[in-house]
């Protein structure tokens, strides 16, 4: 069992009990009142009286069996805009019972759950209640309300108390790679006092130092659980990393909450072993061969660790002067910077594996002569669309401009609105602000009140004036932006909404000249009067070397970029690497 298997390791463990409410995607779903979610097409069933004690008790019937399962707490969610969020609201919670109306009626539901779930396990039974601390909705509670619902929740007894951010429908980001790091860590700082069992800091908490800095801050304490240090494995057999070898989340959400909100198997951009640990295994060759990886970009970084850690003897060759591939222009993009962190445990990686890095190097088929096993990870090449004037000195490749060698002007328009287009767009009209770096700038331009004087801690957001007018243009009749992450895809649109981007689906390119680029849209036609025209319009695959090892007869494997020239997809790449260095 899971439980076991932590209690070996010296660890403790919890079970969230959660539900959903009116976010169930389930015409079935229920709520405090049938109020339709912004998030969700389906509106909720109102619960009746009845229903909403059954609920409470199967809360408490869900920490019973997570006892009699061996976990050492529950953690009951009532934050995120979930079900106990909904009743403890008055915009999501009508009711004129005794579960709605005023404050008190309206926390009665968390509060009974608190008692009836600690009135079950017994004193000696961990129960951690996660509460939402901002909302970031309007109508949310205000800090007052908060602070008086924990210590009501610590005197129903609660152990601990996590301190949750935002609803999912709120407009502000609060978990992805463009919220700073440990940025909202002021709002458990806040409680510090009002009760006094521990309390959890949450959100883009990811690595040793944030976490130390938090708490000598004091913007949250230690839980009373067995932590000897960070990271936590204890046992004898498995020795401890060191913070540079952690493998730092970046916060992207591409296969975690977009896995599981898209009815997937969870897992992990950085790490494609996350959730599929049985079938992904990195187990100790039984042949060593000697294997060369041409490519240092994500798909070729993956492939050399994980077959070097089995114990094959790998050389990776790059022509560039430094590892990353594609990543070292995404890591330009403001908001993607944690890619630096990918960066830095590669590099640990390599060398602790014992690869044999040979950059500014360009390999013939020659060069790859004894080797067992090839694999080719070269990437791709930008796509050059065929219409008329598209060597205009105003047209420009995307690679030029992230990597800061092509002048860019004050007005540009943007072919292609795939992820690659977001990213320029967003590289292109940020004002060297640095909010995804700097907590303060990014409250003051989302519009986060941290007084917490107002419902949900919202104020009116304030954004500084864009460097540029720039239009964000697609061939698709599709909303600009489909195809991006289905939990962050509407951060980049409103993002660029804020800062006046112009999208357009449904364009059609005529041609580029002195006047700019000429299009039609909807039967109009249409000249945007641009200094700079960005292309953005998809990559081909880089297969020369692959043609050339065929021609000499020898076989090659092909990942990444140089197997599919997609949106550049470094989800697909890693795991792509990950899941050939385990067959090798």
């Amino acid at each position: 069992m899971i439980t076991e298997a932590v209690h070996r390791e010296g660890g403790r463990i919890a079970m969230q009990i959660l539900h959903t409410g009116r976010y169930a995607f389930s015409e079935d779903s229920v709520a405090p009142s049938a109020i339709q979610a912004p998030i969700n097409p389906f509106t909720p069933r109102e619960l009746t009286d009845e229903d909403v004690e059954r609920t409470i008790d199967d809360f408490a019937r869900a920490a019973e069996l997570a006892r009699s399962a061996g976990y050492d707490g529950v953690e009951i969610m009532g934050s995120e805009g979930y079900l106990i969020n909904q009743f403890i609201v008055s915009a999501t919670n009508r009711r004129e019972d005794r579960w709605g109306g005023s404050r008190e009626n309206r926390t009665r539901f968390p509060l009974e759950i608190v008692r009836r779930v600690r009135e079950r396990v017994g004193p000696d039974f961990i129960v951690v209640y996660r509460l939402s601390m901002l909302d970031l909705v309007p109508g949310g509670s205000t800090f007052d309300e908060v602070v008086q619902l924990a210590k009501a929740v610590e005197a129903a007894g609660a152990t601990i108390i996590n301190t949750g951010i935002g609803w999912h429908e709120a407009r502000i980001p609060t978990i992805a790679t463009s919220v700073p790091r440990g940025a909202y860590s002021w709002v458990t700082r806040k409680l510090m006092g009002e009760v006094s069992v521990p309390l959890v800091a949450v959100n883009r908490i990811n690595t040793p130092a944030v976490a130390e800095e938090i708490l000598a801050d004091g913007h949250a304490t230690w839980s009373p659980w067995p932590a000897p240090s960070w990271p936590t494995p204890t046992s004898s057999t498995r020795p401890r990393r060191a913070p540079e070898e952690i493998n730092t989340c970046i916060g992207c959400n591409q296969a975690c909450l977009d896995h599981t909100f898209s009815l997937k198997i969870t897992s992990c951009l950085v790490n494609p072993r996350a959730c599929h640990e049985t079938e992904l295994v990195l187990s100790p060759t039984r042949t060593r061969k000697n294997v060369a990886v041409v490519g240092a970009g994500p798909a070729g970084l993956a492939c050399s660790v994980s077959a070097a850690e089995r114990g094959h003897t790998v050389t990776l060759f790059d022509a560039a002067d430094e590892i990353g591939g594609q990543l070292n222009m995404a890591r330009r993009v403001p908001g993607k910077e944690e890619f630096d962190e990918t960066l830095r445990y590669y590099r640990v990686q390599l060398d602790k594996h014992g690869v044999n890095v040979r950059l500014k190097t360009r390999v013939t088929a020659a060069d790859l002569d004894g080797y067992d096993e090839i694999v080719l990870a070269t990437g791709v090449s930008p796509r050059t669309p065929e219409i008329p004037g598209i060597d205009h000195p105003k047209v420009v490749s995307y690679v030029d401009v992230l990597r800061g060698e092509a002048t860019v002007g004050d007005r540009v328009a943007i072919i292609g609105a795939g992820g690659i287009g977001f990213d320029v767009a967003e590289f292109l009209t940020d004002g060297g602000e640095k909010a995804s770096l700097d907590p303060d700038e990014f409250f003051r331009q989302w519009g986060v009140n941290t007084d917490h004087t107002t419902p949900g801690g919202l104020t009116e957001p304030t954004r500084p004036a864009p460097p540029r007018t720039v239009h964000l243009l697609q061939r698709k009749t599709s909303k600009v932006g489909a195809g991006l992450g289905k939990t962050t895809g509407w951060i980049h649109r409103l993002e660029l909404r804020h800062r006046g981007v112009e999208m357009v689906a449904g364009a059609s390119y005529d041609r580029f000249d002195d006047q700019g680029l000429h299009l039609t849209v909807d039967g109009q036609s249409r000249v945007l009067d641009v200094d700079t025209v960005v292309v953005c319009a998809g990559q081909d695959p880089r297969r020369d070397l692959a043609a050339e090892l065929t021609a000499a007869g020898r076989q090659a494997h092909l990942i990444g970029g140089a197997d599919v020239a997609a949106e550049l997809d470094a989800k697909r790449a890693i795991k792509q690497g990950t899941e050939l260095a385990a067959a090798l």
